[in-house]
């Protein structure tokens, strides 16, 4: 399920780019399943599902791929909210990224999800990044290992 745009808002909050189900499943303890409809209101996040209607703020949600990637403001908001746990991001965050870098489909994917983790990782738990660099390391293997042989006859016509 993708959010759905308020027709009617005439401002579109800055980090509504990073949502997605997956993020708010996680970050809700849900499966993406049991969302039924995420709406994207001017300053949160409306989220029904099975037995919850809540509101999650944009500042909860990590950053993904496809996206303009965070800037300077997006940091200054994960910060001010943050700054309850320390300046660092919710531990679902860590979940999250383990997930994407384990569902990368090619090496060149997994780069990219690493470019991310690399510009975020100042507002991530030092164990966090971590645990993520392990599951890069071995996404990255696993990646490689399945990498077809190339063929040992040439065709030269």
């Amino acid at each position: 399920m993708i959010a759905t745009e308020n027709t009617q808002a005439k401002y579109i909050h800055p980090l509504a780019r990073f949502v997605t189900t997956e993020a708010i499943a996680l970050c809700l303890n849900l499966q993406p399943e049991q969302i039924y409809k995420i709406d994207c209101w001017r300053y949160v996040i409306h989220v029904v599902g099975k037995g919850v209607s809540t509101f999650v703020s944009y500042a909860d949600l990590p950053p993904i791929l496809g996206v303009e990637p965070p800037t300077n403001k997006d940091f200054f908001r994960w910060r001010k909210r943050f700054a309850k746990h320390k300046k660092q991001a919710p531990q679902f965050w860590e979940a999250f990224y383990q997930q994407k870098l384990q569902q990368a489909a090619s090496q060149t994917e997994l780069d990219q999800w690493k470019q991310i983790l690399q510009v975020i990782e100042q507002i991530l738990p030092s164990d966090s990044v971590a645990a993520l660099r392990t599951v890069f390391e071995e996404t990255r293997s696993t990646i490689r290992s399945y990498r077809l042989p190339t063929p040992l006859i040439s065709y030269n016509y």
